[in-house]
């Protein structure tokens, strides 16, 4: 028999020396996949009336956001309104609607909502012709966004 006693091997410590490579190819990965939705306005950016309360919408994955504005072309007086980042007419609200719901289901449906960013300069006519436009797609809940006062004035 032999006296030589087994030595317990340690193992080697890990090696972090590539850890910052995987966090930068990670970071930029994430940097360059990533896209920030925003909205490019084709029109004049609405200044919005002020309100004494608002409520935040809680969640925006359920709401449509129609612009209604003053258009950037001097030629063009009236209303303009966007969808998305396309200017378009009342006839258009319609399908921009049915497009928002094609693949919910019908509580998603149902939790739906049209939000109106409108210019305080805009005419109550072209609202009141936008919301005939939702009733006959029964997209009824509607939320006209605002800014808020400032609580010393």
């Amino acid at each position: 028999m032999s006296k030589f006693k087994k030595q317990k091997k340690e193992l080697p410590a890990i090696s972090t020396a590539s850890l910052p490579d995987i966090v930068f190819m990670l970071l930029f990965f994430f940097m360059t996949v990533t896209t920030m939705r925003e909205t490019e306005f084709k029109i004049k950016e609405p200044v919005l009336p002020q309100a004494k309360s608002t409520k935040r919408v809680e969640d925006k994955n359920f709401v449509s956001t129609i612009f209604i504005g003053k258009s950037r072309d001097a030629s063009k007086s009236g209303d303009v309104i966007q969808l998305n980042d396309k200017i378009a007419q009342v006839s258009d609200i319609k399908n921009f609607i049915m497009v928002s719901r094609v693949g919910k289901s019908e509580e998603d449906i149902s939790r739906m909502s049209t939000v109106f960013k409108a210019d305080k300069t805009s005419k109550l006519g072209t609202l009141a012709d936008i919301k005939k436009e939702l009733r006959e797609v029964d997209a009824l809940k509607i939320a006209y966004a605002a800014s808020q006062t400032r609580k010393d004035q």
